[in-house]
């Protein structure tokens, strides 16, 4: 017996606990309706809590249970199912449900077009080397960045320009990336389309109507900026709240400093030459030799290799940009690629000005753009017996040949002769290109190209101005037509495909399905709750328990409930679970039952005791970050969250 009990898992014994308190109820609730919609809320958190599976096939199953219970009413004790089967799946037709999925695909087409990148960028250039000047910077645009797309997506974004950061700066990765983390879901308190809830919370406002006693007047929906100052005053909170306690409560993981996994380190690393670097110079506007000198000059000269250059009409890179035969011009700005000697030898001998470091070249050098690959000439390649010379290979590839590995001979640009050696079947070269470049590369059969981990990501920088247009356009319907939401949103999706921002294959990678799934199927639950009085039931008990105690209390009381509901379940099912009991809790109380719904919307962002929630277990790995730094960090974030979400809430609304 003992040994059976040593044998059970912590999910078998929770799971047996669940089943006791569903008993339980079944035997003190008024009605058999409550009793088992009471079941099916107890098993809901139970299979979210324990993740006995993923939260989309544990919602998917408590929703089909549902379905089923019109089929077994009979022997349940009930005159009809919890829930009709005519409605069953109107959660996949909900407003909440297609404003979802058109965020996440406006979302996706904005970055497409690499205007985050270039965010990322400014970012870069303005931040400087402190830790207390580059947090706020981060942390703030990823928080209004939150604001109009889903905030994993904007989390997602900014890691690798928090890495990127952490390599130039020197700062721990974990120093950078949890108040990154945390923002983002501060962020998606700003706006009624920033997170799930938010967007949720109209239709759960909407079917709670239907069910208000007589004489209640119908809750009014929220508009999209109702809630800004709210979130605005969250996200302040947050950015104060690392600067001040950052060099308390952040742990400094010596593993986690960014490893530089940048052109420079990869190149070193894999193919030996360690004492190459890339950098940044400025063309006086006169009085220097390289003036008026061509790019091959200047390479067979001084041994370096000009990877990028400026000259006042925009960045050029690779086979749209450089060639052999491009002047240079007063004021350019050039990346050089060369060994620590040559590139002083260059500048010195030309009056160039260098940069401390990378500056108008950091985003198009980063290791998201363009770095270091090997390729292979194939038997059969029509390149077999020339030189890169030959081919233009810079200008007709956008490759900058560094290396021929040939069996155990290596020819390289330091050695000199690379370029004029004829190529053979079988060369390994190395060479420095942009990942675009890169990709194109892998439909020309003349090459083979060997590094397969790199940004596949193709860009679409041309198309900047319509998809900003078109988010202009989304959020002028929204604010000043009475167009629904997802109609509107549906506009941006939409328009981001027909003005070919994105494929529709890259629309459907876009959404994450598994959201989808999880918010649709979870809204018959809600449905239950509401219809069946069991949000009534709960409501009643719960103010019973509390006494009698001011509006505030039954306030701050649901904004931990559902602060810790958001840590074992998604905010999503938190939401959909909650949103009913406030309504009756707010009307037992004598409040506004909209105030009390908008509560619950906003405490389900307040995750930050542990990784559970998307975001904070997107960063958990990069950053190193074990489960004591949340709970260091996230506990008395959690506190001023809920401090300034209900003083806000109360003042503004």
């Amino acid at each position: 017996m003992l040994d059976a009990i040593r044998a059970l898992s912590k999910t078998d014994i929770a799971g047996a606990a669940f089943a006791v308190a569903a008993i339980y109820l079944a035997g003190i609730v008024p009605t058999a309706e409550i009793a088992w919609v009471s079941g099916f809320l107890l098993l809901t958190v139970f299979l979210f809590a324990f993740e006995v599976v993923s939260v989309d096939v544990a919602a998917i199953t408590v929703m089909v249970l549902l379905g089923l219970t019109s089929l077994a009413a009979p022997l349940m004790g009930l005159e009809q199912g919890l829930v009709p089967v005519e409605h069953l799946f109107d959660g996949f037709a909900s407003n909440a449900v297609i404003s979802i999925i058109a965020v996440m695909i406006v979302g996706a087409g904005l970055d497409k077009t690499g205007i985050m990148s270039k965010v990322a960028a400014f970012i870069m250039r303005i931040g400087g080397s402190t830790e207390k000047r580059i947090i706020p910077l981060i942390s703030g645009t990823v928080g209004v960045i939150s604001s109009f797309m889903q905030n994993v997506g904007a989390a997602a974004l900014f890691i690798p320009v928090v890495s990127r950061i952490s390599a130039r700066t020197g700062l721990p990765m974990s120093r950078l990336l949890m108040p990154m983390g945390f923002c983002a879901l501060l962020g998606g308190t700003i706006t009624m389309v920033g997170s799930s809830p938010l967007i949720l919370l109209n239709d759960l406002i909407l079917t709670s109507n239907q069910a208000l006693p007589e004489g209640v007047a119908p809750m009014k929906t929220f508009g999209l900026f109702d809630v800004t100052p709210i979130g605005v005053a969250l996200l302040l909170t947050g950015i104060v709240y690392f600067v001040l306690a950052g060099r308390l409560v952040l742990p400094v993981h010596g593993a986690t400093k960014a490893e530089g996994g940048d052109t420079r380190t990869y190149f070193a690393e894999t193919y030996g030459l360690t004492d190459f670097e890339i950098g940044e110079f400025r063309v006086p506007n006169s009085d220097s030799h390289l003036i008026g000198m061509s790019v091959d000059e200047l390479e067979q000269t001084w041994r370096v290799r000009l990877v990028g250059v400026e000259k006042g009409d925009g960045l050029r890179f690779g086979a749209d940009g450089v060639d052999r035969t491009l002047g240079i011009t007063p004021g350019s700005t050039l990346a050089l690629l060369g060994t620590a000697d040559s590139l002083l030898d260059v500048a010195n001998a030309n009056k160039l000005v260098r940069k401390r470091d990378l500056d108008r070249f950091a985003e198009a050098m980063s290791a998201t753009k363009a770095g270091v690959a090997e390729i292979v000439i194939p038997p059969g390649s029509s390149l077999i017996g020339k030189t890169a010379r030959d081919v233009w290979m810079r200008k007709t590839y956008g490759l900058s040949l560094l290396a021929i590995n040939r069996g155990g001979t290596r020819i390289t640009y330091k050695t000199g002769g690379v370029r004029n050696t004829p190529f053979a079947a079988g060369d390994a070269l190395v060479v420095q290109t942009t990942w675009a470049d890169l990709a194109r590369l892998e439909k020309d059969r003349n090459f083979v190209v060997v590094t397969t981990e790199y940004p596949h990501e193709e860009l679409r920088p041309h198309k900047v101005s319509a998809a900003l247009a078109l988010f202009v356009l989304t959020i002028s319907l929204i604010l000043f037509t009475d167009l629904r939401l997802s109609v509107a949103l549906l506009v941006g999706a939409l328009g981001m495909v027909l003005t070919r921002v994105l494929t529709m294959e890259e629309a459907y990678q876009a959404v994450s399905w598994k959201t989808v799934f999880l918010l649709a199927s979870l809204i018959p639950l809600g449905m239950a709750v509401e219809q069946t009085g069991t949000a009534a039931w709960i409501a009643e008990q719960t103010l019973a328990a509390l006494g009698d105690v001011p509006v505030w209390v039954i306030q701050l009381s649901l904004a931990g409930l559902a602060t810790a509901f958001t840590l074992v379940m998604s905010n999503v099912g938190a939401t959909v679970l909650l949103v009913p009991l406030a309504v009756n809790m707010a009307l037992g109380a004598g409040a506004d039952p909209a105030i009390f719904a908008l509560t619950v919307a906003i405490a389900t962002s307040n995750s930050f005791l542990l990784p559970t929630h998307q975001v904070n277990a997107l960063i958990m790995g990069p950053g190193g970050y074990r489960v004591a730094d949340y709970m260091r960090a996230g506990s008395l974030m959690t506190v001023l969250f809920l401090v300034v979400a209900l003083t806000m809430i109360n003042l503004v609304m």
